[in-house]
């Protein structure tokens, strides 16, 4: 008798749980899967991931087969995989990427969601970054497009078809694949205006200055490394000087008498282990203005600071030093002294790097923005540098 009751208990409970809705309701209008879904993938882009991941969690809550949610769970995953540095650690939140992407490939039911799984596999793909996963992406870039009846009025984060090539030409961006890249960001730029085209516009024209670059030099693995980086520092200046520019052989070369050569007085201590140790150390042989050592306080040392990032009129003072050593001419440090208006409403005639950006605008070095600010105090994105470096590196072999 006990058992029959127990047996008829568990088949209650089990009735009960069976029969409980897939989804539940909200406690207002705007407590919905698809409401959720949007925020959550808004707050990715301001790089609040635990936000976003308890959005996604919120969405799944009200309804466990919304595919989009379930992606974008992958996605959040993804990004923890991006930030682990232990393998093991990696590994478990790539586990999680799959898993979720599976569930959510499983659970679309249109044609439009099935669009938002593609492009988000895209993304997670590119940035969990695992073995192959060029080929994963590109495949996943297939399948989005060649979907019909994609309802772009049921995309509330993607909105566009267009998304589907920018975030492949984002891909091909960090796998060095330049070409590629510009010509997915052309998609975009080529499709009716909307929310991916001014991404699309900034990174084509990043892209290009890349492509223009390697148009006349083939970029180093290092070079190609810091071209995709959104801020550049200290230490990749030095790299790219050294590595793509040959300063030190170019350098050496000026000076007849060999016993004059330079010599590195000292190693400062935050170099010891940097990856650029020696780039960095032939800079400082060579007395780069802009990239010299520098007094610390805290440790009372003379650092190099390899990690820092590197300013636009930072940079116009590195550039100007160098055009004043390769080409020997010292008039290049006082030239534009005396400009009574300058062409730069953010660079005033009175401050110390006015000489230094109109040397570098004036030669096409480095350009201002198209509303005419230089921007002196923004960071430099690795295309930019490129670009700089590689139009110097013209100068140079004219000279």
């Amino acid at each position: 008798m006990r058992r029959l009751w127990f047996i008829l208990l568990i088949l209650g409970v089990a009735i009960i749980f069976g029969c409980a809705p897939k989804q539940r309701t909200g406690v207002s209008l705007e407590d919905n899967p698809s409401h959720h879904y949007l925020m959550g993938m808004e707050l990715i882009e301001q790089s609040k991931i635990e936000e976003a991941d308890n959005h996604f969690t919120r969405a799944l809550y009200l309804d466990k087969n919304y595919s989009p949610a379930l992606a974008g769970k992958a996605l959040v995953h993804a990004i923890y995989a991006r930030n682990q540095k232990d393998q093991g650690h990696w590994e478990v939140e790539f586990d999680k990427v799959k898993k979720y992407l599976n569930k959510a490939r499983k659970k679309v039911e249109n044609n439009s969601e099935r669009f938002i799984y593609h492009v988000t596999a895209i993304r997670a793909y590119f940035t969990a970054h695992p073995k192959g996963w060029l080929k994963e992406a590109e495949d996943h870039y297939s399948y989005a497009l060649n979907l019909k009846k994609v309802d772009e009025a049921d995309l509330p984060y993607y909105q566009t078809i267009a998304a589907a090539h920018y975030f492949m030409g984002y891909g091909y961006y960090l796998a060095y694949e330049f070409r590629k890249a510009e010509d997915a960001f052309s998609k975009v730029l080529s499709s009716k205006p909307g929310k991916w085209h001014d991404k699309a516009d900034r990174m084509f024209k990043r892209v290009q200055k890349i492509v223009r670059a390697m148009g006349q030099y083939t970029l180093t693995g290092v070079g190609k490394k810091i071209a995709v980086k959104p801020a550049v520092t200290r230490g990749d200046v030095a790299a790219l000087l050294v590595d793509e520019l040959h300063l030190d052989k170019f350098m050496a070369g000026r000076i007849v008498v060999k016993s004059n050569l330079p010599k590195v007085a000292f190693t400062p201590a935050d170099v010891l282990n940097h990856p650029f140790k020696d780039e960095i150390l032939t800079v400082i042989k060579w007395n780069i203005r802009g990239l010299e050592p520098e007094y610390d306080k805290t440790t009372q040392a003379y650092l190099f600071k390899p990690e820092e990032p590197i300013t636009r009129k930072q940079l116009a003072f590195i550039i100007e030093d160098l055009l004043i050593k390769l080409t020997g001419d010292n008039s290049i440090a006082t030239a534009y002294f005396g400009t009574e208006k300058s062409p730069f409403p953010d660079v005033p005639v009175n401050v110390a790097w006015f000489n230094a950006v109109m040397n570098c605008t004036s030669r096409g070095l480095m350009e201002p923005d198209l509303s005419g600010e230089f921007r002196p105090d923004d960071n430099v994105e690795g295309a930019e540098l490129i670009g700089a470096l590689m139009k110097l590196r013209n100068i140079m072999n004219i000279n």
